[in-house]
């Protein structure tokens, strides 16, 4: 369950979430009667309800991003989109842009080899510099080595790079936030545990090691 109140239909009194809710669900209740047509429950966009000036902020960037007047190839934008999903752990970010790239007609081949792009021989120069610098702001904080922003001011313009840079981020903040509130495909268990030990286990097996 998210880790934040949903809003329900019968709450929604703004008029984004009202226009929203019935794009997204028809005339269901979203909270009730869960479910997108990618599958997801949808509670991503319940609980950022709750702050309808933040969703209408948020719609507007995934308008933007897809507006015609972007200069960027949609496939490169969802490369990069789909990367930063990977590099964050976000199941969410990273599944449903796998979805937009087959939908762009990406080749299967290469949507599989977005997690090890770096050994992968399918991605042509102009993506492997995208995926590279898709790393470089979601792995390195924005810290780029001059070699990969030569190699991708090579193939990009200016205008291509910042619109590059800005959608990328954009979703690094998405992996980030659906994460940290349990939305989606990310309201998983902690994957990183400990391991109980077997019985019988005692700290000294390790703390004999330096006396040996």
């Amino acid at each position: 369950m998210p880790r934040l109140r949903q809003v329900t239909r019968a709450e929604a009194d703004s008029e984004v979430v009202k226009k929203t809710y019935d794009l997204l669900f028809e005339d269901r209740d979203p909270v009730s009667q869960p479910g997108t047509s990618t599958g997801t429950s949808g509670d991503w966009w319940t609980v950022f309800a709750l702050v309808p000036d933040v969703l209408e902020h948020c719609n507007r960037g995934f308008a933007l991003y897809r507006n015609p007047k972007r200069k960027l190839d949609p496939l490169l934008r969802e490369l990069a989109q789909t990367r930063v999903g990977w590099d964050k752990a976000s199941q969410f970010v990273f599944s449903q842009h796998c979805k937009s790239l087959r939908g762009l007609k990406c080749p299967e081949e290469k949507i599989a080899a977005v997690p090890h792009w770096q050994v992968a021989d399918c991605f042509d120069e102009t993506e492997r510099a995208v995926l590279a610098y898709a790393d470089c702001l979601a792995l390195q904080a924005g810290r780029t080595p001059d070699a990969v922003f030569d190699k991708l001011k090579s193939f990009l313009s200016d205008e291509e790079i910042l619109e590059l840079t800005y959608i990328t981020c954009l979703y690094d903040m998405h992996a980030v936030m659906t994460k940290a509130l349990r939305l989606e495909w990310d309201d998983r268990d902690e994957p990183i545990v400990e391991v109980a030990a077997p019985e019988g286990f005692s700290a000294r097996d390790f703390l004999d090691v330096g006396r040996r």
